[in-house]
């Protein structure tokens, strides 16, 4: 089929019509005015000739005359790939010679190096893409353009926005001009500007209408002509909007606060390790007497707050209670929930450990475990490491595990057993010893000063990982071109085949191999299964020549400063603040000995995750075999009921290609919510605007230091490369990126918190560090000269 009219078309239709013709036609279908029109096939794209009689007669059908046309391309106007703008449309075109070649430019905007750039971006092949081309009667609006069925800056669905202009409304859509702008929630629409009431509220009817009839949100185009009829001219997904929570039976609004960025994660959790951390993370919670919520939005860990929020007893300490780990823009948002009215208190609510609130047993053992720490550093170091050799011995599965049951029974079953309090009170110690020295030391030490005693930290297990690998890598420096010119997929899989020169890798693997990029997600491969992320680390080590950078000499340098920047402020305080300074010095020491255990809990309990995983791909093998699971690693998108569903004989084959979509889809997308509400509102996008200096992002200093140099962007650790004196900014970190911060000369990332990861490693080699930029990652361009100012909070671009 060449041509075939609008009327005729359905939204299956996209191969043969692409996105966009196939939703006109969908509109047709659902009773809604389209101007007509016609479709010129993929098929005639393909043959790459036109049918240049067909086109005509459907040209005089329509009455001849001037007409819009427009790209329909197979990947375009899709539930999450809108490609808005990217391809051609042209209008007024008239006569049939101008039509035939306003249709073979939409064919060549295909090839368009924005078209080509989009679909990089969106993993799209380019291959399988083929252009249809839409053509209909143009109509003469006295004003044209947008409506988006929920708020797409803020999220909010309860919202919808207008924008329009007079005339064809193109300003709108290629955002040349003003516009009028109208937010609609419900009430009396104004009077004004380019739209009356009754115009807003009829584009209120049919928004509603369509997102209901469509059943997602949509942006849709339209237009008044000069009779004053509404024509839709296209209606498609709106792409960027974050999932909306679970319904809940609550009527009232609900809060939502992102946990992954703790684990310094942002990109999505596969199923599998969904099911997992929701119940890890409730657990720990559940140790300090808090009873959150964990939920699933959009494949990232979130937690419900609503009750604590709502409850006097603990709406007041929330705030204070993020300092730590959430960090300054979750405090920010948190701070506009308690003032909202809708999450004012509510006395007489439940309490103890069941409404939020410790309980008395859990605060006196948080109490004496916590003293103890501190009045005894050593030992406490001794008791947590020795608790971390028994997870790592007992994480091991039994030996006889010889079906895809008795794996699943190992996975099912509880971890082994620890001493948690011997685990878990000396690193609560040593945050508790980071967090309250600022308030003591207040007029006396700068924030700044106190940021570089927290460097050169000695106990932490991921700088000892770090350094590892940079002793690694000075033992295959007689192989330097090879390990710097292969690609470092290529070195793991000759490492794996035996071919590659004895460098020591081994040794490494079998202490840190349990480790990875994203690590606490169980569909993760760790570095023992795929060293590739390791290899191009040795190659970013490898480029550091000048030996004063070395990280070994850097680390040895940031812990001498940080101990005679100790040593000046004690001196300091005697003289001004004897009593609540001598307490801060004590607390300063103590987070010297102590604070660099943080990363320890997490790093012996990826012993039994490792194994669990081990367990699962050999079960999802079991199955592959079997003809359940395409490919092994297919089972990290199941839960561990489907998989014991699956063991059984259940095919969750179809379950698992729909997520892996989903998953992919997730992957793409650069921002994720610090915290949203149930009607989908981003909170942090409704909070005003932090003013900053010129020519500057604003965020939080949270390692000292100033650093000038080129940016270098990074979303993968895994194939980074990273040349020495580059500042590295990022979205996130967790340990698996630290290994880039060797040869970093500052870091710049989106989210975190003083004591998060990344912070913690960057003070550990003296690298200045602002965190909390929102969108640094997209304002900055790899090679872009910029300073970091830890003192000052800010990031100046060059």
């Amino acid at each position: 089929m060449h041509v075939i009219a609008l009327s005729e078309l359905t939204g299956g239709m996209i191969d043969l019509v692409g996105g966009k013709a196939a939703g006109l036609g969908e509109l047709i279908r659902l009773g809604e005015r389209v101007p007509e029109g016609f479709c010129v096939t993929t098929t005639v794209h393909q043959a790459g000739v036109l049918p240049e009689a067909e086109i005509e007669a459907a040209y005089r059908q329509l009455g001849g005359g001037p007409v819009a046309v427009r790209s329909s391309a197979t990947a375009e106007d899709l539930p999450d790939a809108s490609f808005a703008g990217v391809q051609d449309t042209f209008l007024g075109v008239e006569g049939v010679a101008e039509l035939l070649s306003a249709i073979e430019k939409c064919w060549h905007s295909l090839h368009a190096a924005r078209a080509v750039a989009y679909r990089d971006a969106h993993d799209i092949d380019h291959r399988g893409v083929r252009m249809a081309v839409v053509v209909q009667r143009m109509i003469e609006p006295t004003v044209a353009g947008v409506l988006f069925t929920a708020n797409p800056v803020t999220g909010r669905r309860t919202e919808m926005v207008v924008e329009a202009a007079a005339g064809l409304g193109t300003t709108v859509v290629d955002g040349t001009g003003d516009v009028d702008r109208y937010v609609l929630d419900g009430s009396s629409g104004p009077d004004r500007g380019l739209l009356s009431a009754a115009q807003l509220a009829e584009l209120r009817q049919v928004g509603e209408r369509l997102q209901r009839q469509l059943g997602r949100p949509q942006d849709v185009e339209w237009a008044y002509d000069r009779q004053g009829v509404l024509w839709l001219l296209q209606s498609r997904p709106i792409t960027t909007l974050f999932p909306l929570p679970p319904a809940t039976d609550d009527p009232e609004p609900r809060v939502y606060l992102e946990f992954g960025h703790v684990q310094g994660m942002l990109q999505p959790v596969t199923p599998m390790g969904m099911s997992t951390l929701k119940s890890m993370v409730a657990g720990m919670l559940a140790g300090f007497g808090l009873k959150v919520e964990v939920t699933d939005i959009g494949g990232r860990l979130y937690g419900d707050l609503t009750d604590l929020v709502r409850r006097p007893t603990t709406r007041k300490r929330l705030v204070s209670l993020m300092a730590v780990d959430f960090g300054p823009r979750a405090q920010a948002v948190m701070e506009q929930v308690l003032a909202d009215p809708r999450f004012a208190p509510r006395p007489g609510g439940r309490s103890g450990r069941s409404g939020g609130a410790p309980s008395a047993r859990t605060a006196v053992r948080a109490l004496a475990g916590v003293t103890r720490a501190m009045a005894r550093p050593e030992a406490a170091r001794l008791r947590l490491f020795g608790e971390i050799e028994r997870l790592e011995l007992g994480s091991a599965a039994p030996a006889g595990l010889g079906t895809a049951a008795d794996r699943l029974r190992f996975v099912q079953a509880e971890d082994p057993t620890a001493s948690v309090h011997d685990l878990v009170w000396p690193i609560v110690a040593g945050m508790l010893a980071v967090a309250l020295p600022p308030r003591l030391l207040r007029g006396v030490a700068s924030q700044d000063e106190i940021n570089t005693v927290l460097g050169g930290m000695p106990h932490n297990v991921t700088i000892e990982m770090d350094l590892a690998l940079w002793r690694l890598s000075q033992r295959g420096r007689e192989h330097r071109d090879l390990l710097l010119t292969t690609p470092p997929s290529e070195l793991a899989a000759r490492y794996r085949h035996g071919t590659l020169p004895d460098i020591g890798l081994s040794a490494f693997l079998d202490r840190y191999g349990h480790r990875a990029v994203a690590e606490v997600d169980l569909g993760v491969p760790r570095w023992d299964e795929d060293p590739t992320p390791v290899f191009a680390m040795i190659a970013n080590y490898l480029r550091v020549t000048d030996s004063e950078q070395a990280p070994d000499r850097r680390f040895a340098r940031a812990a001498s400063t940080a101990e005679a920047t100790l040593d000046q402020i004690a001196a300091r305080v005697r003289r001004r603040r004897p009593v609540r300074g001598r307490l801060a010095v004590f607390l300063l020491r103590r987070a010297r000995s102590l604070a660099g255990l943080r990363e320890a809990g997490k790093f012996g309990g990826l012993y039994r995750l490792r194994e669990v995983r081990r367990q699962l791909l050999l079960i999802g093998a079991e199955l592959a075999d079997g003809g359940l699971l395409a490919q092994p690693d297919d089972i990290m998108f199941l839960t561990l009921e489907e998989v014991a569903a699956a063991v059984q004989g259940a095919d969750h084959r179809p379950t698992v290609i729909a997520r892996r979509e989903v998953h992919q889809r997730e992957l793409r997308r650069r921002t994720v919510p610090v915290a949203v509400l149930s009607d989908g509102t981003d909170l942090e996008a409704v909070l005003p605007a932090a003013a900053a200096p010129d020519g500057a992002l604003r965020g939080v200093g949270a390692a000292a230091g100033v650093a000038t140099g080129p940016a270098r962007v990074v979303r993968d650790p895994a194939t980074a490369h990273l040349e020495p004196g580059e500042i590295l900014v990022a979205p996130t970190t967790d340990p698996g990126w630290t290994p880039l911060f060797l040869t970093a000369a500052g870091l710049v990332t989106e989210t975190g918190a003083v004591m998060a990861h990344g912070p913690t490693v960057a003070r550990e080699y003296g690298i200045p560090a602002v965190i909390c930029v929102p969108g640094a990652t997209r304002a900055i361009r790899t090679g872009q000269i910029i300073t970091v100012d830890a003192a000052a909070g800010t990031v100046t671009l060059g």
